[in-house]
């Protein structure tokens, strides 16, 4: 690119997308290191530290649930005007929208508006629900960036050609740095008896509805099966403070070493999202429960059109891992399912299938392509 300065707008609502906006910040210097990118936006704080400017601070924006946001709407607002504003007057090359779907699709309207080329990276799940929205994305979209190998397909199945599948940053992200025998160690475990690793998720609303349940069914294993050992996996500090409330000081729950858990246990339970994705690479055979509010439930179900809830499944294409969503969600129904994934054979023909479902999300690179694909838009 000739021009000595390019303007880059980004917009990343959550903490996941605050990484790989970083990290696609990142990779575009590198791929044009004779380019003075400017880069502006709503940032989070990785993507402050690789030199984004925040017009507005991502960090005061992810909140989960249609009733939440309804409360938080004025925030919301003052945002987008603050984003339109900013785009309005720096008028930049290209526009760069990471999930966030309600606020991002919206965006892309206000910003084609303008004249701005738009890019969308990691690609809303339309596939899953409210597929409709895929008719804001033709008018708005000139370029979509995917992630997952069955969405590129999905959206050319629909007439939307402009869409380029890069491959999983999580591919080469997610690994554990310690041996089974490390993580064994440090958590006072026994590495010769299983492990069953507990993921509640990382909202305070998810663990309080999905934890008890948890806890309740490892209840009824300990009954037939006294030596099997459970782990709490915490995301972060907030987590645990909230998990320990609920649980006490009977659970032996970790901190900041989810991924030790995951590949160090032998069965897992995990709150369906990004989570269970990390666990199939890891190779932890899993059960895939959720629970909401009855109000939020009865509002998403009817929205909802795909087989599967389970990222995991959705990317095998079948249920390689049982999922227990709302009513289905039982401490009993549970407890069967960890007792019947612990089972030696049963076990490892589940880590095969983990294998080759993983196999399919690439082996890296990801944000290098997209970089790529970001330029030659720019080129064009």
């Amino acid at each position: 690119m000739s021009h000595s300065n390019t303007q880059i707008m980004v917009v990343a609502g959550e903490a996941s997308g605050d990484l790989h906006a970083a990290k696609l910040v990142k990779a575009l210097r590198a791929a044009s290191p004779n380019t003075e990118f400017e880069f502006f936006g709503a940032a989070g704080p990785k993507m402050r530290d690789s030199g984004v400017e925040s017009i507005v601070r991502s960090d005061e924006l992810s909140i989960v649930g249609l009733v939440e946001i309804a409360q938080a709407l004025p925030m919301f607002l003052g945002a987008f005007r603050e984003l339109k504003e900013a785009a309005k007057s720096r008028q930049p090359n290209v526009a760069i929208l990471l999930d966030f779907p309600d606020f991002n699709l919206k965006l892309a309207k206000a910003l084609k508006k303008q004249g701005i080329k738009v890019v969308y990276y990691i690609s809303p799940q339309l596939w899953a629900w409210r597929s409709y929205r895929i008719n804001a994305v033709k008018k708005y979209v000139d370029l979509m960036i995917t992630i997952l190998p069955f969405e590129a397909d999905w959206y050319r199945a629909r007439g939307f050609e402009k869409v380029e599948y890069v491959g999983s940053p999580l591919a080469t992200e997610v690994y554990s740095d310690v041996s089974k025998n490390e993580f064994c160690q440090t958590n006072d475990l026994d590495p010769t008896r299983p492990i069953v690793a507990l993921l509640p998720g990382s909202r305070s609303k998810e663990i309080t509805r999905i934890l008890p349940v948890m806890l309740e069914a490892s209840e009824i294993i300990k009954q037939s099966r006294s030596d099997i050992q459970f782990v709490v996996a915490a995301a972060d500090t907030a987590s645990a403070g909230r998990i320990k409330d609920i649980a006490g000081e009977y659970w032996k729950i970790i901190v900041g070493s989810t991924y030790g858990a995951l590949s160090a246990c032998d069965g897992a339970a995990v709150a369906s999202g990004t989570a269970t994705l990390e666990a199939a690479i890891l190779g932890a055979p899993m059960a895939i429960v959720y629970k909401t509010s009855a109000l939020n439930y009865a509002l998403l179900r009817p929205l909802i059109s795909v087989a599967h809830f389970g990222l995991v499944n959705l990317i095998a294409g079948e249920r390689v891992a049982r999922e227990m969503i709302q009513h289905e969600f039982t401490s009993e129904a549970l407890a069967d399912e960890l007792l019947r994934i612990l089972k030696p054979d049963v076990n490892a023909q589940i880590r095969e299938k983990l294998r080759l479902t993983t196999d399919k999300l690439g082996h890296g690179g990801a944000s290098k392509r997209a970089a790529e694909a970001i330029l030659t838009l720019l080129e064009k």
